[in-house]
């Protein structure tokens, strides 16, 4: 059957079929019909069954017949049958349609129960660059389906300049419900906190924990006394421990000793502890210290919780943190042992008491070696203490472990500590040019570099040494490791002769 043919079927069985029958005679004109073919559908849009309207709203979409679509597509945009609904808006859209009958259809699909409706309506605005109901608009903002929000979240800061959608912005950080105030707070820039203040502080009390995070988030920005109260008294009142969380690291970034009751409360609490831990080591009060003692032995505290407090413990730098930490590097749970390390890296960075130096240097000598999970923050807090180069170099000379080689090589350069013996570090740095390891290499390098710069002085092997660098900064090495060769390079032309 030609399409000549098929077109003169399609037309009688409009006229003269069943339900079925005139659905699948649309669908055919849709598909093989010519733009004058687009009427007979406009015809049958009234159609008592929903398959053939939702039918004619697909033709029209296909056939490509604006003025058709024009007469039609509003109407069926709002029939009372969702299919119908759907095929239609996305026809308008893909007819370009324009008319303000149209952008009030997309507008009232922003309220449709069906969510893909709603994610038309927004779609079909876009297209036509409108922000269509404002009031519509941003309370999508709070939309479940993330489709729908995100779609509305665009929108809405497209035309953020616009004053009905800048206002109604406002209006919902100020008093809207859930999800959508928090959008609406998260899309105003920061100078408008102050100009929310009230509404901020109140919001702290609001039933839902995501607005409550939302502005205390927003509030932790500000600074005077009273919103700090409010703050405060918001943390002896919550019961989130999301909120809790954000409201006491927070407060400890402010060194709030008021914050001690609730953080003692909350430091059991798997997801909020550690901040608590936190807050409690930087509000500092006699009562904080003694909790966060009792807490880095509680074995009923998660790892974390305890690795935070130890770490609390070396910021707050009271007179017994030293031999409350040292004893905590040989634990079982590698957080607390990482915990303990920063702690004692913190107060290795204010500066160790005379008597506390060398037990902290062996301590953490010893731990570089022993525990392959710390490595790093071990070689920070390592960084400036004199006490620990004679372990470090016996590592050096004796560790299978080319990470913790490495780490040890890179705390022997001049640029991190030096003692009487510096001097005697060179044949260290030179042998490890050949080692095997990258990295190792790579400190090394950097290491010598530094060396012969503190030193001013020309190994007796320079040739060798020379010759080294230089197979070393044009190998296969990485980069960082070709860069310092050459910088030991240029350094070795302003070096004069060794004398051991």
């Amino acid at each position: 059957m030609g399409a000549e043919q098929q077109i003169a079927f399609f037309l009688r069985e409009l006229a003269d079929g069943d339900i079925w029958r005139r659905a699948a005679a649309v669908k055919g004109l849709g598909r093989v019909g010519r733009e004058e073919h687009a009427w007979a559908l406009v015809g049958s849009a009234d159609d008592r069954a929903p398959e053939v309207r939702e039918a004619v709203a697909v033709g029209l979409g296909r056939l490509g017949v604006a003025e058709a679509g024009r007469a039609v597509l509003p109407a069926l945009m709002g029939d009372e049958d969702p299919w119908v609904r759907r095929r239609a808006s996305r026809a308008a859209i893909r007819l370009g349609l324009d008319d303000p009958e149209i952008v009030e259809s997309f507008s009232t699909l922003l309220r449709d129960p069906d969510h893909h409706l709603r994610i038309n309506g927004l779609d079909g605005l876009r297209a036509l660059d409108v922000p269509g109901d404002v009031p519509a608009l941003v309370a999508l903002l709070g939309d479940p389906e993330g489709a729908v929000w995100g779609r509305a979240r665009s929108l809405v800061y497209r035309f953020r300049d616009d004053p009905a959608v800048s206002a109604e912005v406002v209006r919902t950080a100020e008093q809207g419900a859930g999800d959508a105030r928090v959008q609406a707070l998260q899309l105003l820039p920061g100078h408008w906190t102050e100009r929310l203040l009230d509404s901020l502080v109140q919001g702290l009390r609001d039933d839902s924990a995501k607005v409550r995070s939302a502005v205390a988030g927003r509030l932790l920005d500000v600074k005077d006394a009273q919103t700090q109260d409010a703050l405060v008294e918001a943390l002896d009142a919550e019961r989130s421990a999301r909120v809790a969380d954000l409201l006491m690291h927070g407060l400890g970034r402010r060194a709030e000793e008021r914050v001690t009751g609730a953080a003692t409360r909350w430091l059991g609490d798997t997801a909020a502890g550690p901040s608590a831990a936190y807050a409690l080591g930087a509000a500092g009060t006699r009562a904080a210290a003694g909790t966060l003692r009792t807490a880095v032995t509680d074995p009923a505290l998660p790892g974390r919780t305890r690795a935070a407090a130890a770490k609390a413990i070396g910021q707050a730098g009271r007179w017994d943190a030293v031999w409350l930490l040292l004893p905590l590097l040989d634990d079982p749970d590698g957080d607390v042992r990482a915990g303990a390390v920063e702690g004692l890296e913190a107060l290795v960075d204010d500066g160790l008491r005379p008597w506390e130096r060398r037990s902290v240097a062996r301590a953490l000598v010893a731990h570089l070696a022993a525990d392959p999970n710390t490595i790093r923050q071990t070689h920070n807090a390592l960084i400036g203490l004199a006490n620990a180069l004679p372990g470090l170099r016996q590592i050096v000379d004796r560790t299978p472990s080319p990470d913790v080689r490495a780490a040890a090589l890179s705390l022997l350069d001049t640029d991190n500590a030096t003692d009487e013996n510096t001097g005697q570090d060179l044949p260290r740095f030179v042998h490890a040019l050949d080692d095997p390891d990258e990295t190792v290499r790579f400190h090394a390098v950097e290491g010598l570099a530094h060396w012969l710069v503190a030193t001013k002085r020309l190994p007796q092997n320079e040739e060798q040494l020379r010759a080294r660098l230089t197979a070393l900064a044009s190998d296969t090495s990485t980069a960082e490791t070709r860069a310092a060769a050459e910088e030991a390079l240029e350094v070795l032309d302003g070096c004069r002769p060794f004398s051991p």
